[in-house]
């Protein structure tokens, strides 16, 4: 941003921003924005040791956190449509030509030191396009755990660690999508779902965050499971949110290559700066 600012910040960068006319910072932001087509969310908080001294789950690893009852989780299909929706076509998986590289690109889209050597051994190791078929969803679920589902892992087994009930999620719903933020039309709808199934499914929902919220425990009436806290440092069991009366809400445990995944990210923490 100040390099489009253009009003001599060279020492001290933040009093010059703070100083600057606020219509050439507007205008700053809007050549920001648009210089960057690989990134999603081009501001966002930046870790500088001063002001944020600890990264969130090492925070959490640290017990640098309020000390009460933890619920996190994620959706299956987090990643999915991100790189899609971006203009720079070097970094968007959708494209017919898209290579290994366009996949690299989005993602360093996203984390800007993140080197192609860990990029590769991620492949090599974790993510080979022939478990996932095409580039898209090969990016899609290395997006989706780096960013989101990891993270629910990391920070509930963090909050284990230091004796709190902590409680993850996994929202799965075929029915109307798994997208992120999908979950949300559980507790925003202003229309019943025309599935009975998943009406059935958010009902359940708002009667376990309700509950938790009153008594730092999620229960629901509407549901034949009991909803237990993790039980071990790699976050397992959590519970499946998933319509329907065969394959519907139950616990689950996280796998091991799952959990191998999201050791990998967490061991470049540094890298992506998160």
């Amino acid at each position: 941003m100040v390099e489009f600012l253009r009003s001599g910040c060279t020492s001290d960068i933040m009093k010059c921003l703070r100083t600057a006319d606020g219509n050439k910072l507007a205008l700053a932001g809007s050549q920001t924005i648009a210089a960057r087509k690989a990134t999603l969310y081009t501001f966002a908080p930046v870790f500088d040791g001063t002001f944020l001294r600890e990264r969130p789950v090492e925070a959490f690893k640290n017990g640098h956190f309020a000390q009460v009852p933890v619920l996190f989780g994620s959706n299956t299909n987090e990643g999915a449509k991100w790189s899609a929706s971006l203009h720079d076509a070097s970094a968007n998986t959708s494209m017919p030509n898209a290579t290994e590289t366009t996949v690299y690109n989005f993602l360093k889209g996203q984390f800007a030191d993140l080197t192609r050597a860990s990029f590769d051994q991620a492949v090599t190791k974790f993510y080979p396009l022939s478990d996932y078929g095409t580039l898209s969803l090969q990016g899609q679920q290395m997006y989706g755990e780096m960013r989101y589902i990891c993270t629910a892992e990391l920070i509930t087994g963090a909050a284990f660690d230091h004796k709190l009930k902590a409680y993850q999620f996994r929202y799965d719903n075929p029915v109307s999508g798994s997208d992120h933020g999908a979950d949300l039309a559980a507790f925003f709808s202003t229309s019943t779902p025309s599935d009975p199934n998943v009406n059935a499914l958010f009902v359940a929902m708002r009667e376990f965050w309700t509950s938790f919220v009153a008594t730092s425990q999620p229960s629901a009436k509407d549901s034949s499971i009991s909803w237990k806290a993790v039980a071990d440092s790699n976050s397992s069991p959590r519970i499946l949110l998933h319509p329907g009366a065969i394959n519907g809400i139950a616990l689950e445990n996280l796998s091991s290559a799952l959990s191998a995944r999201c050791a990998f990210w967490h061991g470049i923490s540094a890298e992506l700066k998160v």
